[in-house]
């Protein structure tokens, strides 16, 4: 009995095999018994004196001999009929079992699977379908009890995504758990924001490390500490807010996670030094010639060619003083606008809400608007030009007008016409004075051309109209619609509770962080120069597959793409003009995949046209999982580990049109990653230390890549 718990870690087919083989080798120990007793039970009964014949002892030997291999054939036969039948059904039955027990597969096991086992498969039949109807039964009733719940968890998730600054929530650890849409505007300059992330990939560290300190220190759960903090790439500036979260809401977890609130002021960090260098010029070129006015006056008192040159510098330094004022007043208005955070608004719209609002006063306006967009307030604008509209609507009894929106250079110039005379400037100047509306007296026309650095003026136009002229310094054609902001949360409350990580090789399967990735190549050859075309990569994260956190790029391999494999993937020299080099994929992907294990199906092969660019593109050194080996330790060398054979044993589905692309391919790998981690758990296989173990038992199928 001491032997069976070796015997146990061995396969089913191999126990078979040795116990065949044990059955093989008592049946010639049994013969060679035989011969023995023969040979001694004739040497006994020789009678004295005669010689026994030579053929006897002969024949002896040629019968065990002939019993030996009539034994071994037997044995042989009848294992390999045993293999066949009863192991190999053995083990599709197991794997067909574990997979529709611990992964959502959904047809019913085929009773062929094991034809030979009896009432063993239509029994397996039968669980498993009781299984299913089981399993539906609770989803459906889950599903109606939690609908609720997730109409609830849909609005919060609309909310927060429209939410307009930066929101970021983090472990202790500084990993990232929550992130919003302007949170991955902001940080995207080198790399998406990812769970399970560092926030230090995408701000520097100190500052945040420093009100973590002081908010730690302070043990106050609604302290909230102010920072200032810059962006790893491209050194946007961001003003920032962060508070702890509460200390042992999540699972008992220990306190120390945080919520971050980010807004970038980059901009008004720049208005700010702008208007500090123009403070400093106006002093600096006012005071000197103010200095020399004083000198040049006291001369004034002498006489004669003393006083003549006198006068002549006063008048110098009046030109200059006069030169710098116009200029520094040129630079004023050209930095007002710039303090306030303006949109981008489509012409059309500005339009469309101007008509609306001249109806509400009663008035008639059409409009003509180029397709530009226009950096300005639109509601200030809307409300300026009403407003005149209605003054002058009073004034001349125009009841009619025109709005002209046309581009003007780098920007864009507004007209309201209407007919009748010109209105006079200084009519318009106490307009402009006027509040625009009745209480507010800080919204001024004057404020709001001032907000825009702009100015407003009456000119004559043609048949009898009279115009007023608003220019607009920035605007541009518009080109469809732009991009919509990402607008998703992406998070995973429970990075908050889990312990600080440790090695990979220690922790459960479910809880490591993944990369599933997928290459497509020129061709199988990578040593004679084959390259990839594209490469795709997705994470998985905490057991779920990340939206959103994907990399998806062509490549141009630097050398002709065969037509063979363009029949394969459909990626043609045309489509990769332009894309990046090879190592510059390999650079991209490596930041995408730091701190992950990576996962692929077949990876040597993939991994190969990655390592060989890590001179220039630094060394992947990261754990790696292989679907082949992980689906062999579950269903057994027998079976067939294709990529499609395996996900139609899983149940996955795997389009047509995303058959051999990178990103096809990747997801159905992760899919299939994620139905396999539970079937290994059930087998006692948690650890990747554990799995590791038992894909080396399978290396003849592939090498592993974990040195």
């Amino acid at each position: 009995m001491s032997g069976a718990p070796g015997l146990a870690r061995l396969n089913l087919r191999l126990r078979i095999g040795l116990f065949f083989a044990a059955l093989c080798l008592g049946g010639w120990a049994a013969v060679a018994a035989g011969l023995w007793l023969g040979f001694r039970h004739l040497d006994q009964a020789a009678l004295p004196g005669v010689v026994q014949a030579p053929f006897i002892r002969a024949a002896f030997v040629q019968v065990g001999v002939v019993a030996g291999v009539g034994i071994l054939a037997l044995t042989a036969g009848i294992w390999f009929l045993f293999d066949e039948h009863v192991a190999r059904a053995v083990e599709r039955l197991a794997g067909g079992l574990r997979a529709r027990a611990h992964a959502p597969v959904g047809p019913a096991l085929d009773r062929e699977t094991a034809p030979y086992l009896g009432d063993l498969a239509p029994a397996a039949q039968a669980v498993t379908l009781t299984l299913a109807e089981t399993r539906d039964a609770l989803a459906f009733a889950v599903a109606r009890e939690t609908a609720r719940l997730a109409d609830e968890k849909a609005r919060l998730e609309a909310l927060l995504a429209d939410v307009p600054v930066a929101v970021l929530l983090c472990t202790a650890g500084h990993q990232l758990v929550f992130y919003n849409g302007p949170a991955t505007e902001i940080l995207g300059g080198g790399m998406p924001p990812g769970l399970d992330r560092s926030i230090f990939d995408h701000l520097r560290e100190a500052p945040l490390r420093q009100a973590h300190a002081r908010l730690l220190a302070a043990r106050d759960p609604d302290a909230s500490a102010d920072l200032i903090c810059a962006t790893v790439a491209g050194g946007r500036v961001l003003a920032g807010r962060m508070r702890l979260v509460e200390s042992g809401t999540v699972d008992g977890a220990d306190g120390g996670g945080y919520a971050l609130t980010l807004r970038d002021v980059t901009q008004d960090f720049a208005h700010h030094a702008e208007r500090e260098r123009l403070l400093d010029d106006i002093f600096d070129r006012i005071r000197r010639p103010a200095a020399a006015l004083q000198i040049e006056a006291a001369l004034l008192d002498e006489g004669g060619a003393a006083r003549a040159a006198a006068i002549a510098a006063i008048a110098d330094e009046g030109q200059r003083l006069s030169a710098a004022l116009t200029d520094l007043a040129a630079r004023r208005e050209t930095q007002r606008g710039g303090w306030w955070p303006l949109a981008f608004v489509r012409a059309s719209d500005i339009a469309d809400t101007l008509q609306a609002a001249f109806a509400a006063e009663g008035l008639d306006l059409r409009t003509e608007a180029e397709p530009l967009v226009l950096r300005c307030d639109a509601f200030q604008i809307v409300a300026l030009l009403t407003g005149l509209a209605r003054r002058i609507a009073a004034d001349t009894g125009a009841r009619r007008f025109t709005a002209a929106l046309t581009a003007d250079g780098a920007g864009a110039m507004l007209r309201l016409l209407w007919p009748g005379a010109p209105l006079p400037v200084g009519r318009l100047d106490r307009w402009l004075e006027a509040e625009l509306e009745i209480g507010t007296a800080e919204f001024t026309g004057r404020s709001v051309l001032a907000l825009h650095g702009t100015e407003c003026w009456p000119e004559p136009a043609a048949s009898g109209q009279a115009a007023l002229c608003l220019p607009l310094p920035e605007a541009r054609r518009a080109h469809g619609r732009p991009a919509p902001l990402p607008r998703a949360v992406v998070y995973d409350f429970d990075l908050l509770a889990r312990a600080p990580a440790a090695g990979a090789a220690d922790r459960p399967l479910s809880e490591l962080t993944y990369v599933v990735f997928d290459t497509e190549t020129t061709g199988l050859l990578p040593q004679q120069g084959d390259e990839m075309v594209q490469l795709a990569a997705l994470r998985i994260v905490n057991g779920r597959r990340v939206e959103g956190e994907v990399l998806d790029m062509l490549v141009d391999p630097g050398r002709p793409i065969p037509a063979l494999s363009t029949e394969v993937h459909g990626i043609t020299e045309a489509m990769v003009a332009g894309a990046p080099g090879p190592a510059e994929a390999v650079r991209r992907f490596r930041r995408f995949a730091e701190g992950a294990v990576l996962v692929a199906h077949n990876a040597p092969f993939d991994m190969e046209f990655l390592r060989r660019r890590a001179e220039t593109a630094g060394t992947l050194d990261n754990p790696v999982l292989d679907t082949v080996l992980l689906s062999a330790v579950v269903f057994g060398q027998a079976e067939t580990h294709s990529l499609d054979a395996l996900a139609h044993r899983l149940g996955i589905v795997i389009p047509e049109e995303a058959r051999h692309t990178a990103l096809g391919d990747a997801l159905a790998t992760a899919e299939a990653l994620l139905r396999l981690i539970p079937m290994l758990k059930a087998r006692g296989i948690a650890t990747f230390a554990e799995v590791l173990v038992e894909m080396r038992k399978h290396g003849r199928l592939l090498r592993d890549l974990n040195g």
